[in-house]
């Protein structure tokens, strides 16, 4: 790579290049010449410049710390008034040489920027402190007569307030009584007198001289340390927007930095001059070299051998080793392997952005412009950094360790120590053999059969019964809207427990009913009443949910659209169909959605009601009611039975079928195309 003849700045604009070495260089590529870095005219050039810069500074420092101001109490002062001095001491040199380089330039813009704005800084500074001094005197030289003298007349102006305070409210009762006003814009305005009374009285109290006073102070102490801090944002804005504007010229072709640096993330920041990116990069390389390299390698496992603890799982090892504790040690071996490797990418991807700018004229960020840049493009990622690692080592390692096991043989033989199958465990159950494959496709049947009857019973009877008390005619609203929330207000254990009571054999529920319908029901002992009962009691305690949800977009529509469509001689029921569904599904359409999703894998309904049963030992084994669903199912086969390898098969089938529902679901839901 060869030099770029035009330099660009931080904006894009197009500059001419100043360093002549570089110019020279790019003609005697054209004409195939070589050129003496170290003995060009512009290189010996530069090299002055820099001496004499190097010795006016350390001249100034020496001058600037004898100065009288330079002993002053308050650091900050007397770090402005030192910047101050070695602004006017350099200004000169700088001036005089800004046209040699981008660098001499940027010297002198920084420098002049200084100039003009520090010793305001310092004026702004010492006018509000002198502001201060005399209100403190004048609060010291404060005698108390003179407080108890403005007392007694706020006293009396407190009377007078009031006296009319009391008058206004008579006024307004007197016009609400007789009629001259409604009970809401009676409300509306004694708020307002009352307001006003408080406001009032505040503005009295500021009429003390003492309490004003020390109010003034109280400011002008919290305005120092503002003023301060807000100008000097403004002029490191300023110096930043001098640095972008400001090309800088380099003498190197190649990006090389971030390859030799590649190995130690952090390195390559602090070469480009970014110390404070790098000391955050460099925190990266102490975890990639201290612990997810020696992890990943078997150190520090509490029993696993890292990576290579998921090949073996413990086979041969010793006799308390567990497989599982070696597959997660290893599946977070794996986990800080990618982390390493992500710091590895961002680091080198940094530096050599970083460098590939420089070498095309735009200067490195400084501290100032990467605070800056992490407010605004960078915020984001810094808000969702700590939430991600949190889901990945709650959410994601559990998912792939329920994920793995499934490939494995644990069941009860197989505790402590399990191998890997591969697909047999899903071969079983496709094929409906062995311990599970035996029920698995009439408890999916089920499932699927109780996720739609139960949901949809559930959205129908929310969705009818906040269409009845939206009604005008409707009477009672706030009791009916009560009695509809209270299975969602009530635990829903409890509510199932007692239904449980209550429909056993013998219970109130079926003797009522025997008894005036002379039927012999069994409700907990009948497969088919048991699911019946379940999919009723469903409905009931979610509807709620849906009735509140539509209750809020039932009262959001605008009742304008009712009385146009009445005009145009649409009938009730023409109106709910064509407004009332389609404006509420819209709105709640993706709230549906979950409660298919929610009751596919309904675990509590279904074991605290029955147990999954009743028992039906020919058609769904040892395991399993006949009202189990598979997430019930899941739960004997890994909780009751130990067969934790056919359990995560079957969660992984489940987990498919539900993303599945979700996308298509989501994805053609009117408010998701929307939003």
């Amino acid at each position: 790579m060869t030099y770029e003849k035009y330099l660009i700045d931080d904006i894009g604009e197009k500059r001419p290049r100043k360093n002549q070495y570089i110019i020279d260089s790019i003609k005697a590529d054209e004409t195939g010449k070589k050129i003496d870095a170290k003995n060009h005219p512009y290189n010996q050039q530069i090299e002055s410049y820099k001496k004499q810069k190097k010795d006016l500074l350390e001249k100034a420092d020496a001058m600037a710390k004898k100065d009288p101001n330079y002993s002053l109490d308050q650091k900050y002062l007397r770090d402005l008034y030192y910047r101050k001095f070695m602004a006017n001491a350099m200004l000169g040199f700088y001036e005089e040489n800004k046209d040699l380089s981008y660098d001499s330039e940027l010297d002198y813009k920084l420098c002049k920027l200084e100039y003009e704005q520090i010793p305001k800084i310092i004026e702004n500074d010492l006018f509000i402190k002198s502001n201060l001094e005399r209100a403190s005197n004048r609060l010291e030289k404060l005698t108390s007569e003179e407080v108890e003298e403005s007392k007694k007349l706020i006293e009396e102006d407190r009377k007078v307030l009031s006296e009319k305070f009391d008058a206004d409210n008579k006024s307004l009762k007197k016009a609400y009584s007789e009629g001259h006003i409604s009970k809401k814009a009676f409300k509306s305005e004694k708020e307002q007198i009352k307001q006003k009374f408080k406001d009032q009285n505040k503005r009295l109290d500021y009429r003390n001289p003492e309490v004003s006073l020390k109010e003034e102070i109280e400011s002008l102490k919290y305005k120092i340390d503002k003023d301060y801090k807000k100008e000097i944002k403004i002029l490191e804005a300023d110096k930043a927007e001098a640095r972008r504007r400001t090309p800088v010229e380099v003498e190197k072709t190649s990006a090389y930095r971030s390859i030799l640096t590649a190995p130690l993330p952090g390195l390559g920041q602090i070469l480009n001059g970014q110390w404070q990116k790098g000391l955050m990069f460099l925190l990266g390389s102490l975890f990639i070299y201290f612990i997810a390299i020696p992890y990943a390698l078997g150190f520090g496992n509490y029993q696993g051998e890292g990576v290579a603890g998921l090949i073996s799982l413990a086979q041969g090892g010793k006799r308390l080793d567990r497989s599982i504790l070696f597959m997660i040690e290893g599946i977070i071996s794996l986990v800080f392997v990618f982390l390493a490797a992500l710091i590895y990418i961002f680091s080198f991807k940094d530096v050599r952005k970083v460098e590939k700018k420089e070498m095309a004229g735009i200067r490195p960020n400084n501290f100032f412009e990467t605070k800056k840049m992490l407010r605004t493009d960078g915020f984001p990622f810094l808000i969702t950094a700590p939430a991600l690692l949190v889901i990945i080592f709650i959410v994601i390692v559990p998912i792939v360790t329920a994920i793995m096991i499934s490939f494995t043989n644990m069941d009860p033989q197989n505790q402590n120590k399990f191998t890997w199958i591969g697909l047999n465990n899903y071969i079983t159950i496709a094929k409906g053999q062995g311990i599970a494959g035996q029920a698995f496709w009439h408890i999916f049947g089920w499932t699927v059969v109780w996720t739609l009857l139960a949901s949809t019973l559930a959205i129908v009877l929310g969705f009818v019964f906040a269409l009845l008390v939206n009604n005008e005619r409707v009477r009672g609203k706030k009791f009916f809207r009560t009695v509809y929330l209270l299975p969602w207000a009530i635990p829903a254990f409890i509510t199932i427990m007692f239904f449980s009571i209550m429909t056993s054999r013998g219970g109130i529920i079926p003797e009522a009913l025997n008894s005036l319908f002379n039927v012999n029901l069994d409700i907990k002992n009948n497969t088919f009443q048991t699911r019946a009962m379940l999919i009723l009691l469903q409905g009931w305690l979610g509807h709620s949910y849906i009735f509140l949800l539509t209750t809020g977009v039932l009262q959001a529509i605008p009742k304008d659209l009712y009385e146009a469509a009445s005009i145009d001689g649409a009938t009730g029921f023409q109106r709910t169909l064509k407004i009332t569904i389609p404006l509420v599904l819209f709105q709640i359409a993706p709230m549906l959605i979950n409660q298919y999703t929610f009751n596919f894998n309904n675990f509590s309904i279904i074991y605290l009601y029955n147990q999954g049963g009743p028992f039906n030992p020919q058609v769904y084994g040892n395991l399993a009611g006949s009202s189990d669903i598979l997430i019930s199912y899941i739960y004997k086969l890994t909780m009751e039975s130990q067969y934790q390898a056919i359990g995560a098969a079957v969660t992984v089938f489940i987990s498919i079928i539900l993303i599945i529902i979700s996308y298509f679901g989501y994805k053609n839901s009117s408010a998701f195309k929307e939003y």
